[in-house]
């Protein structure tokens, strides 16, 4: 008889790797195909009178005078999916702030893109169902907008092997995507305008903004006040999709500073001395000031916004009923074919043609790594509109309309057509042009050499780390201490490889004065030291480390500004481009970069699956 016991364990690895899976975007893509077809199914088997009853039921309530009914659909689209927007609005502050839109040139590229692929979409489908004659021009906004989660779950699934520096590219153009779409819901899909419901959502948004400016790191307000918008909204008439993105906007992001860490350590070593309900509460409170509301709010939203927001309002609105020969009827439909027009054909060339001719004029650069057919492999699946597009459908027509009905189909047709059409062109491009990867190199460049690199450990040793550094990254292994928990775990296991990055003020000059103390045997002493002083590296500073740890202070000077230490820096330099390391700290396991995180676990965790033959991979977030 089969142990019991061991069954159970099969299946709860098989939950845990399902689970796994669904937290990915190529997971949580299938999932939203999944209730798609489920949708879709329902809505065309003998129960399909009860799918269409459940989003018509009534659901509200009553606060004294005030009230709130909607029928279930709205509720879907009103409600959930406002924190869909919410989270856009998050990520588009996140990409000002400390993303990829702060670099001017990507900024201007994205947007330049960006437009391109609302406006000559939009055209296609005013071209075609206006020649036609058809009444369906209202719905011109279902072709405008792309669903990030599903486009970034295909590209996982269908495009190149490694694509995060594409990511980041289609990932900057949906921010200017979605924008605009949400701006154009807000514009043209709205009610009757309410002057006092809409009096109190502006005073809401203020109220935000303020909270910005005093740098509130609370969360609770933030969502409190949200909360008031979205019921002034509601109530307001304006489609509440252009108050969670407005919302999303205004919540503060930063990029994490150091001395919140370091302040936060210190309440976590205060518990760890003497636990009590008080100081976990502090602990809790230093955690949470560490890191901007912003990232707080989108890392709390974004799996449930993924796996059931999203999936909800896939249920709620891909449910079409084929059945009456609505298949036929559709394919003759220029509202149909305006939106696959639209769709496959205005966001491929918009954004493809228009990324292509604007770094041909000089006004922007694309990222590293990625080429033009994969520019073009991610056009083609910007095709995929499913979530915008089926809520300005109803919006515009109603989703049970004839007119609703098929434009429905031609979202979903579309959806096939772009990810098959992305599909090719990336095997295109992969073929003809070698773009088989779209993103930085992930192998150390050039190899370990224990003639020239700085080695601490055998140089025979069974693993090899190397950490890209510069001497005033506050995240460095030697200035969290992380190093420290490596040596002790592997000892002679393990060599240890320093490479220079410096990209702080101070990063150049203390990167040639750690050079300058090597050439006297003192790399190792030198890089310990001037780790625990960060704050301090002007020049005099550094040479003050020299007389102090005992240096040839004359010979020190001279060689600090010597040809020979710049040139070994700059070795290191180039080194760190050509492996694709552009920030510290990089590490390598066995010359394979470690992408996710970098803490002394994660790296360790990285090491031993190295050892065992095996690799560890990131989880996409």
């Amino acid at each position: 008889m089969p142990d019991a016991s061991l069954g159970e364990s099969s299946a709860n690895i098989r939950r845990r790797r399902v689970a796994r899976y669904l937290r990915t975007e190529s997971g949580a893509a299938v999932l939203l195909v999944i209730v798609t077809v489920v949708a879709l199914a329902w809505a065309n088997s003998p129960l399909s009178d009860a799918y269409f009853e459940l989003w018509h039921l009534d659901v509200g309530f009553n606060f004294g005078p005030l009230g709130l009914h909607m029928d279930l659909h709205h509720w879907v689209n009103d409600g959930l999916m406002v924190v869909f927007f919410f989270l856009i609005g998050l990520e588009v502050r996140q990409e000002f702030a400390h993303g990829s839109l702060r670099d001017r040139s990507r900024a201007r590229l994205a947007l330049i893109a960006g437009v391109a692929g609302v406006v000559l979409p939009a055209l296609l489908y005013v071209l075609i169902v206006g020649l036609a004659g058809s009444e369906g021009l209202h719905g011109w906004g279902a072709v405008v907008g792309t669903d990030t989660a599903f486009m970034l779950g295909t590209l996982a699934i269908v495009g190149p092997r490694l694509s995060g520096q594409l990511r980041v590219f289609l990932l900057t153009l949906t921010v200017v995507d979605d924008f605009l779409a949400v701006s154009i819901i807000g514009i043209v899909y709205s009610e009757e305008i309410r002057v006092v419901p809409l009096l109190i959502a502006l005073a809401s948004l203020v109220g935000l903004w303020l909270l910005g400016r005093t740098r509130q790191w609370r969360a609770m307000p933030y969502v409190l006040i949200v909360i008031v918008l979205w019921l002034a909204t509601v109530y307001s008439g304006i489609h509440a999709s252009l108050a969670g993105m407005a919302a999303g906007l205004l919540i503060p992001a930063y990029a994490t500073q150091r001395h919140g860490v370091v302040a936060a350590r210190q309440l976590f070593r205060d518990f760890w001395q003497s636990p009590s309900a008080a100081s976990a509460r502090a602990v809790d409170c230093g955690l949470s000031r560490g890191i901007s509301v912003n990232e707080r709010l989108h890392e709390f939203l974004r799996l449930p916004t993924a796996l059931l927001i999203v999936p909800v309002f896939a249920l709620a609105n891909a449910g079409v009923d084929l059945r009456g020969g609505l298949l036929a009827e559709a394919f003759g439909s220029p509202v149909t074919w305006g939106v696959i027009a639209g769709l496959v054909l205005g966001k491929l060339l918009g954004i493809g043609l228009t990324t292509l001719v604007a770094i041909r004029l000089g006004l922007g650069r694309l990222p590293e790594g990625v080429g033009v057919g994969s520019v073009f492999g991610g056009a083609a699946l910007s095709g995929i509109g499913f979530t915008v597009s089926l809520l300005i459908i109803g919006l515009a027509f109603g989703t049970t309309s004839d007119l609703g009905r098929q434009a429905t189909v031609g979202v979903l047709v579309s959806m096939v057509f772009a990810t098959l059409l992305g599909w090719l062109i990336f095997k295109v491009a992969a073929q003809r042009w070698g773009e088989k990867t779209a993103d930085l190199p992930m192998v150390l460049e050039p190899p370990v050499d224990p003639e020239i690199d700085h080695i601490r450990g055998p140089e025979d040793a069974q693993l090899t780390l190397v950490e890209y550094v510069d001497f005033e990254c506050e995240y460095c292994a030697h200035a969290t201490g992380s190093w420290d928990d490596l040596r002790a775990h592997f000892g002679d296991d393990l060599r240890y490889v320093v490479r220079h990055l410096p990209h702080h003020p101070h990063g150049p000059i203390a990167a040639r004065a750690s050079e300058a103390a090597s050439n006297q045997g003192m790399f190792w002493p030198w890089l310990d030291f001037v780790f625990t002083r960060q704050h301090a590296l002007e020049r005099e500073d550094l040479i003050g480390y020299a007389v102090e740890l005992g240096l040839d202070v004359d010979r020190f000077i001279a060689d600090l500004d010597s040809p020979a230490v710049i040139e070994r820096v700059e070795r290191d330099l180039a080194s760190a481009v050509a492996s694709g390391a552009h920030a510290t700290p990089t590490f390598f396991v066995e010359g394979h970069r470690l992408r996710g995180s970098y803490d002394a676990r994660s790296v360790t965790a990285a090491l031993e699956a190295s050892r065992r033959g095996t690799r560890t991979q990131e989880v996409p977030s």
